[in-house]
């Protein structure tokens, strides 16, 4: 099987996205990196590797970035604004600018060094909450530009890209993985694991689509 190294932040769709990367190469070939960048739920962190580890992976790479604050302002590098959702006239204050560029150019930078093609990335375009750098436009010029950047052939992978959060979880069911998701990761920005804090953006994206799931379990069908 090919190897593959998963851009990995422990919360529900990269573990989500790590889960299809076993399910594809074979645990034993799949690496992560993850990224300590000054974000305000920076337990990420330890949650990514504890999950990591506990599914078998043996390659775990953490980066530090801690002086992105220095570079660019948002409400996740600066715990003293208050979290803002989109709107129709702006993004969200949560946006990192460059930072999914950032990541996957260092995830490639690594991945050419240990002869791996294939980059995966739970960016999803769905349920992006505004996010400029989740889009699948944005992916493909990136892969274009890595690969012209290091004249290496790398295959960038979204398979969450065009899912929204019910998908997401009816997924992660499907991979056997769905009360390891629910229980165990983190995707809230406030730093509270499993269900959140239940009001920031990133909680109401997740709950929504996990009550929508859970609805559709058990709705008998016609």
């Amino acid at each position: 099987m090919s190897q593959a190294i998963v851009v990995f932040s422990g919360g529900q769709d990269s573990t989500t996205c790590l889960g299809l990367a076993i399910r594809q190469h074979g645990k034993e070939n799949v690496s992560c990196i993850t990224f300590h960048y000054g974000q305000r739920h920076a337990l990420e962190v330890d949650v990514a590797k504890k999950m990591a580890a506990s599914l078998g992976i043996r390659t775990h790479h953490i980066i530090s970035l801690d002086n992105y604050a220095d570079l660019t302002r948002s409400a996740l590098l600066d715990s003293t604004l208050k979290i803002t959702a989109q709107t129709a006239d702006a993004p969200p204050n949560t946006v990192v600018d460059g930072r999914n560029m950032l990541f996957l150019l260092l995830a490639a930078v690594v991945a050419k060094r240990d002869g791996i093609h294939d980059i995966y990335t739970g960016v999803c375009q769905a349920d992006s909450s505004g996010y400029p750098d989740c889009r699948d436009t944005f992916i493909k010029a990136c892969n274009v530009t890595l690969n012209l950047a290091m004249d290496y052939n790398f295959q960038i992978h979204t398979p969450l890209m065009f899912l929204n959060k019910m998908q997401i979880w009816a997924l992660a069911d499907e991979l056997g993985m769905l009360e390891r998701i629910a229980n165990e990761t983190l995707t809230c920005y406030n730093g509270i694991i499993g269900p959140g804090c239940g009001s920031c953006p990133s909680c109401h994206l997740r709950q929504r689509g996990y009550a929508a799931y859970l609805q559709s379990k058990s709705t008998p069908c016609a």
